[in-house]
């Protein structure tokens, strides 16, 4: 394999965003890597079968997304993706999970491991092609009926789990609190700045700072946090 990685995939360069297809059947990463070889400034740098070769051909492929399905052999996805998120040496990596199932709470783990966000193997291949490029510009992938919905669902059925230490949210100002629960609540940066009178710039700057302050890789992990710390409550089941 030849090229170099970008260093800032998805950001306008001319480098391609280097992506790898990990799941344990050949048809489906035949499937993918047509789609995504035929998508300008995008190309696939590996393939694998097997959690273990995800990991693997992430560092020698120099990846910059690995498209990762949960069951697979071995090690399977929620494994590896916890794998490159704790390799200092694959920090630049982002993880986007291929599910049949959208809302599963598999998908949380996932996210709670470090993945950017997930896609239902079904999507249309211009809904795919959006989505590596969302996640490589290091965006997350949650839609917010999606988001509320999945932390909603295993919240509730995890309600003996201890949440994070309050002190973990010390760090933050008041705004970037109350900006982080609304990123939680799934809205984009522009409805918080209608929301909250701001440019949508200072809400970008904000949540920047709350995801450098919690330690989250990216805005997907920034969601897991204000849940599990209490800093957002999953909405009511409707009676």
């Amino acid at each position: 394999m030849t090229g170099t990685a970008s260093s800032s995939p998805g950001s306008g360069t001319s480098e391609p965003t280097r992506v790898v297809l990990a799941d344990d059947q050949e048809l489906v990463r035949a499937g993918l890597r047509l789609m995504i070889d035929r998508a300008p400034l995008l190309t696939v740098v590996g393939e694998a079968a097997t959690g273990h070769d995800a990991v693997r051909i992430a560092r020698e492929a120099r990846a910059d997304v690995v498209l990762m399905d949960i069951r697979m052999p071995g090690l399977d996805g929620l494994a590896a993706t916890r794998r490159i998120a704790a390799d200092d040496s694959l920090a630049g990596v982002r993880v986007l999970i291929l599910t049949t199932f959208e809302v599963d709470d598999y998908v949380f783990e996932a996210l709670r491991s470090g993945a950017s966000g997930f896609l239902g193997k079904g999507a249309r291949p211009d809904v795919l092609i959006d989505a590596i490029r969302t996640v490589a510009r290091g965006d997350a992938l949650l839609s917010p009926s999606a988001t509320r919905g999945l932390i909603a669902r295993f919240l509730r059925s995890h309600d003996s789990e201890p949440a994070c230490p309050s002190p973990l949210l010390a760090p933050l100002t008041d705004r970037e609190r109350e900006v982080t629960a609304l990123v939680a609540d799934g809205m984009s940066n522009a409805e918080i700045a209608r929301q909250l009178t701001l440019s949508p710039l200072t809400v970008k700057t904000h949540v920047n700072h709350a995801m450098t302050k919690l330690g989250a890789r990216d805005r997907a992990q920034l969601v897991v946090l204000a849940y599990r710390t209490g800093l957002a409550r999953p909405p009511r089941p409707r009676p």
